[in-house]
């Protein structure tokens, strides 16, 4: 039963949940997942056990495997300022409403995630990596 991922929690993956040697992705999906649980506790009513919506939960498993298979990897800038847009237009268009929202609201309930996030937000993107 450890195996078993919490609701929620996003698929297991092999880097993003590794955060002795991705530190950067871990941090990237600790954010994504505040941001998406702030979204769906004001939008959708869902209780304070931090279980998610299907619809919600379906952005976060999304955003969870984008952020595991980043060619950049440790060095991935925020998605605002990468070259490379790996996400549908509609899934960018779900997690840019649902950054809108609850950005502002991380600097209350998350403030350390909130400061990395606008301090790496300024961080130059780096060229892409040979293949």
């Amino acid at each position: 039963m450890a195996d078993v991922p919490q609701p929620g929690a996003g698929p297991t993956t092999r880097r993003v949940q590794d955060a002795a040697r991705h530190p950067r992705l871990a941090r990237e999906l600790k954010t994504i997942r505040a941001m998406v649980r702030i979204f769906c506790r004001d939008h959708h009513g869902v209780a304070a056990s931090g279980a998610l919506c299907v619809e919600c939960a379906a952005l976060l498993n999304y955003a969870t495997r984008r952020l595991d298979r980043c060619v950049f990897g440790d060095d991935k800038p925020t998605c605002a300022n990468c070259k490379v847009h790996c996400y549908s237009a509609a899934m960018r268009e779900r997690v840019r409403d649902v950054m809108r929202y609850a950005g502002p609201r991380m600097v209350w309930r998350h403030p350390l995630l909130a400061a990395v996030h606008l301090r790496e937000g300024r961080r130059p993107a780096p060229d892409l990596p040979v293949r």
